[in-house]
């Protein structure tokens, strides 16, 4: 081999190596973003309807939640079981005495607004939510430290906290606020 030919191959070797090392350095990054950051989430079931539809796809956000906490409202992924995650919404934070009567959300005796039901309120007849306390449905004054009690948006439909009880904190993966697909959807969801 003249010492052209030579050159010639340490080249290509050396440009198949910085190939492999930059896929290598990709395939990292991305293992360590979608364990530690942010991971894709598709919604099985009606339970969040008409917030979120089924099939849609979302972020988590993985990270934001630890760091800033959770508040009411937001809508969280976390671990029902071994083998399933649910979507649903922050309703009562630990310390909170929850109550629901006549349709309307009391935390700590106080009214409080939930203005994503609003428009399901006016297309169904009777309640959409049942009354029931805190401590009917969990035995539990209050939420308990380091747990969040949950409830999917379609009320007469969402296996939530009225039924599992209350989530620990440890369970939860992260916050989803954002819809990537369908198209249709793309955005911040409230």
């Amino acid at each position: 081999m003249t010492n052209t030919q030579n050159k010639v191959v340490e080249k290509k070797k050396k440009e198949w190596f910085e190939w492999v090392k930059a896929l290598g350095i990709a395939v990292i990054l991305a293992v360590i973003i979608r364990s530690f950051l942010f991971a894709p989430v598709v919604v099985d079931g009606e339970s969040m309807t008409p917030t979120l539809l089924n099939q849609d796809r979302m972020i988590v956000n993985k990270i934001g939640y630890s760091i800033n906490g959770l508040d009411r409202f937001d809508i969280v992924v976390f671990h029902a079981t071994e083998d399933k995650d649910y979507i649903k919404r922050v309703i009562g934070l630990p310390g909170d005495e929850i109550e629901y009567r006549d349709d309307q959300l009391y935390i700590n005796g106080e009214e409080v607004d939930e203005p994503f039901l609003d428009e399901q309120k006016e297309q169904v007849f009777g309640l959409l939510t049942e009354d029931f306390t805190l401590e009917e449905r969990t035995g539990k004054l209050t939420v308990p430290d380091n747990e969040i009690f949950v409830m999917g948006d379609n009320r007469r439909n969402s296996q939530d906290s009225r039924h599992i009880g209350t989530v620990p904190m440890s369970e939860v993966m992260g916050k989803t606020e954002f819809v990537f697909w369908p198209v249709e959807d793309f955005g911040m969801v409230e």
